[in-house]
């Protein structure tokens, strides 16, 4: 069965969050999804609040910008969120937005190559590994973490197009597709991250953001935010309605290739409300 996320979007003051990670936590959420934007919140201080102010919840961070972060740094953040909150904790790293790395100096030539060069390092530092290498974009010499998880949490890579699923299906654990994709590109991303992860062991883990707007006038406020986002809104890329349509979308997703839907609200969704009518009324139907 499918997990069943939500997603805090950081376009909501930071104070807001503690509410909707309490709701989220009692009525039944699995997973609850933070995103780093630029310039609006950081995903490690959010994760680490969140996840301390709740007892069962699965905290997901999708994703950090590479450009952003030094990887040495990245690693020492989530090892010790790892283990201060072990097997609560998902983290997902990706390109970033291109304009907003320009903006602060942090644009690579070649973001495949970092990104390439970033997962590598920072999934042999989380599993305790002693490393060195002297890369284009990532230069360690003799670092090893003092305090490694154990046991290492799920790394993702946030990704759409087919080199970066490919990149993620041969070095993370999993896959993060964003919200506003249609369906085909899940089955698409699907197939190009298992083909991709081969003969390792396992399957990796692939996560969908799903829009959903929910309530009788869903369908009207999803086409409004699908607009808003400068997408096709009669692509099936959303969930809306009452709740059990909502889970028949999620469930359908499942059944494309999803192991967990995290749904995103719109900017006018009560994120609190939100959570709890996801955990209360979706949740059960899926």
């Amino acid at each position: 069965m499918s997990q069943v996320g939500i997603i805090f979007r950081p376009q909501r003051a930071p104070e807001q969050l503690r509410a909707v990670a309490e709701a989220a936590d009692a009525a039944g959420v699995d997973e609850l999804w933070l995103w780093e934007d630029c310039f609006d919140e950081g995903g490690i201080s959010s994760a680490a609040a969140a996840l301390a102010w709740t007892e069962r919840l699965h905290v997901g961070i999708g994703v950090l910008p590479v450009p952003l972060r030094n990887v040495a740094l990245a690693a020492m953040e989530i090892a010790a969120l790892a283990r201060m909150f072990p097997g609560r904790v998902q983290v997902g790293v990706g390109h970033g937005v291109l304009d907003w790395m320009g903006q602060v100096g942090a644009r690579a030539t070649s973001p495949m190559t970092l990104l390439r060069e970033y997962v590598t390092a920072l999934q042999a530092l989380l599993t305790g590994e002693t490393v060195t290498c002297a890369g284009e974009y990532v230069t360690l010499r003799d670092v090893k973490l003092g305090w490694p998880p154990d046991p290492k949490p799920a790394l993702h890579v946030g990704a759409v197009r087919p080199k970066t699923v490919a990149l993620a299906g041969e070095l993370a654990d999993g896959l993060v597709l964003t919200g506003g994709n249609p369906i085909d590109d899940l089955v698409k991303a699907r197939a190009g991250f298992d083909g991709a992860w081969g003969s390792r062991p396992g399957r990796g883990r692939v996560t969908a953001y799903l829009m959903c707007t929910p309530d009788p006038d869903g369908e009207q406020r999803y086409r409004a935010e699908m607009q808003h986002w400068q997408l096709d809104p009669d692509d099936d890329a959303g969930a809306y309605g009452d709740a059990a349509a909502i889970a028949a979308t999620v469930r359908r997703w499942a059944d494309a290739g999803a192991d967990a839907v995290v749904l995103q609200p719109t900017a006018h969704e009560d994120p609190a409300r939100f959570a709890r009518y996801v955990g209360e009324q979706v949740r059960p139907l899926v």
